[in-house]
């Protein structure tokens, strides 16, 4: 049984609390792609944790974690990320862990190439995250990026590292006109965060193909959502890596496996972290009602997400992208307190109305249709069956279920591992 988790619109719609609440009937999770410059807040028993490269399943001891060939990733940080885990109790092992080593490197010079960009850019910013994800998926495209399995053979390196460096430092001096990088700096950083990460690294495609043959259940771990695929999203403003579903057994290291049940997730509104379009935002005294009522800030930045009304054409499109058989829905509970429940069911594109998503220069002249729906005004956090849900909450649901076209199957009313629901087509 494969199955991928994957975000319907902008990102930060619940993933991780999501694959932490599946894992239990799983053998296996795997981060197929992406870096550090998104989170996934889990809230369990054992705490509250904010992973941005660990797989969400780590949390559980029986479940093998797989940080997959698609992934970028930031030695310091994944380090810094394993210790605050093993000092909160959670047991990180290479059993309970493994590093592919055909994982990209980030290194400190594409941080420090990312943060020249955006400054150079100004007020024609990306909105990146400055944790150097462009420039390194940039270099694993061009053939010049250092992979984890190179760690485990310093002499090859240390001879790749010559090249790399003359033609980067091109760049880093003669075009932004910055400090040269050394061999023996960048030497030294690998070493003091590579050593320990060793014993992780290993040819996660032989196990990953060798446990899907054995009939083990593997879910596949997206990190950000549809809307911010580098081929279907909300061009150029979208990470570099693809987050749809049908790439995660590509992005994990066995594209001869095919996905058995693709589930998306989304929030009952909108958030957006970053640049670029976002036709239902709300703004104001409004907006920030709704920021604060659901903790909208970013995991991996602590920036403020845009927020808005769900989005009826944007969630269409995320569910058609990411192949969705099923969808959890996610922040019900936040919505609790309005009396009318605004939902974006069209866009104004010109003077015309569509359901359809546009890209480019039509989504950025797209005006959003909103039409209201009554609130349940009432605490929903203890419900834990469908029955439970006043009837307007339950019409809520079906509403959003019939304009996306796809089953809404589970319902988070709340962050705790057990406050969610299943409504049973």
């Amino acid at each position: 049984m494969l199955t991928a988790i994957t975000g319907i619109n902008w990102g930060d719609e619940g993933k991780g609390r999501m694959v932490d609440l599946l894992s239990q009937e799983y053998d296996v999770v795997v981060r197929y792609q992406g870096g550090n410059n998104a989170g996934h807040t889990v809230i369990n028993p054992k705490g509250k944790f904010i992973l941005n490269l660990l797989p969400s399943g780590i949390l559980r001891d029986d479940v093998v974690n797989v940080m997959g060939n698609g992934m970028v990733i930031d030695l310091e940080h994944l380090c810094g990320e394993i210790g605050r885990l093993r000092e909160a109790g959670i047991v990180i092992s290479p059993e309970h862990l493994k590093i592919s080593d055909k994982a990209v490197i980030c290194l400190p010079y594409h941080k420090q190439l990312d943060c020249l960009e955006e400054d150079r850019l100004g007020d024609a910013k990306f909105g990146s995250t400055r944790r150097g994800i462009a420039p390194v998926y940039g270099d694993k495209y061009m053939k010049k990026a250092v992979r984890m399995g190179e760690l485990l053979e310093p002499e090859y390196l240390e001879k790749r590292l010559d090249g790399i460096l003359e033609w980067k430092n091109l760049t880093i001096q003669k075009v932004y006109g910055a400090e040269a990088v050394t061999k023996e700096g960048l030497l030294s950083w690998l070493r003091e965060f590579g050593e320990p990460l060793k014993p992780y690294i290993c040819d996660t495609s032989l196990y990953l193909d060798k446990a899907a043959k054995e009939g083990k259940k593997i879910l596949f771990e997206a990190q950000l959502g549809a809307l911010r695929d580098i081929d279907f999203g909300i061009y150029p403003f979208t990470s570099s890596s693809s987050t749809i579903g049908a790439y995660a057994p590509v992005g994990a290291g066995i594209p001869n496996h095919k996905l058995d049940l693709s589930i998306g997730v989304m929030k009952a509104y909108s958030t957006c972290v970053g640049e670029g379009p976002f036709t239902c935002e709300m703004f104001g005294e409004e907006a920030e009602e709704l920021r604060k009522a659901g903790g909208e800030y970013g995991a991996a930045t602590g920036r403020p997400r845009r927020v808005g009304p769900f989005d009826v054409p944007a969630s269409r499109y995320g569910v058609r992208m990411q192949g969705a058989d099923e969808v959890a829905l996610t922040k019900m509970d936040v919505l609790s307190s309005l009396k009318e429940i605004p939902v974006c069911v069209a866009y104004d594109v010109d003077g015309e109305l569509t359901t359809d998503f546009p890209t480019g220069a039509k989504l950025d002249r797209a005006k959003p249709v909103v039409e209201k729906l009554p609130g349940w005004n009432c605490d929903i956090s203890g419900c834990r069956k469908w029955e439970d849900l006043p009837k307007e909450a339950q019409d809520y649901v079906l509403f959003l279920e019939e304009k996306v076209g796809c089953l809404i199957r589970c319902i988070s009313v709340g962050a705790e591992r057990d406050a969610y629901l299943i409504h049973e087509d």
